[in-house]
């Protein structure tokens, strides 16, 4: 299964956000990677740097690979709306990001691991693809043996309420795809119309 698995704050550090952990590395070095740290010169970023490092931005922060990340970009661009917001409603709506969100993992990546290992269903049925794509009406559940485990269940922390595209019932461990989310309601600090500009050149 493709995913990242390098060093993660160094990732962090690119960016100068916890995007793929707590960030907590990020207070002892700031600064971006590189041999000579905070004293080597740096050019200004130009047009293309910046688009460019906006997508390796959002790629990291929902564990999307160049290629599928290529083939959300291109279903966004056929749906109508604007495409920018089109592209992260399709990341919100993946299986894995959900599971994130309902706060069934401390993370992508857990929640990732969460749905490969066939934990979770949709819809009563067994879903082991992270990135599958979950519809309004949608029901996210933890199986039915798995909700006694302890080793699953100790690693919930609860849904965020701002996330009210996805409702959580904390009794039966089932979660529904409300709607797809506004972008002013999706708290990543991303600049998705770099992305497409990215993509139209």
């Amino acid at each position: 299964m493709a995913r990242y698995t390098g060093p993660k704050t160094r990732i962090c550090r690119i960016f100068g956000e916890p995007i793929l952990g707590n960030g907590k590395y990020l207070s002892k070095n700031s600064n971006p990677p590189g041999q000579h740290g905070p004293t080597k010169k740096r050019k200004a970023p130009g047009e293309y740097a910046l688009q460019l490092k906006e997508k390796q931005k959002a790629k990291y922060t929902y564990g999307v690979l160049e290629k599928q990340f290529r083939k959300t970009f291109e279903e966004a661009n056929r749906i109508k709306g604007v495409t920018g917001e089109n592209l992260i409603k399709l990341l919100e709506a993946r299986l894995d990001n959900a599971v994130y969100r309902l706060g069934l993992a401390a993370s992508r990546p857990g929640a990732r691991q969460l749905v490969s290992h066939k934990h979770i269903t949709v819809n009563d049925e067994v879903v082991n693809i992270p990135s599958f794509q979950l519809k309004p009406g949608d029901i996210i559940s933890v199986k039915e043996k798995d909700k006694a485990n302890t080793s699953i269940t100790s690693q919930f922390r609860g849904k965020n309420a701002k996330f009210s595209w996805l409702d959580w019932n904390e009794g039966e461990m089932k979660g529904t795809f409300v709607a797809y989310p506004e972008r002013e309601s999706v708290p990543e600090n991303i600049k998705e119309q770099l992305i497409v500009e990215l993509y139209s050149k």
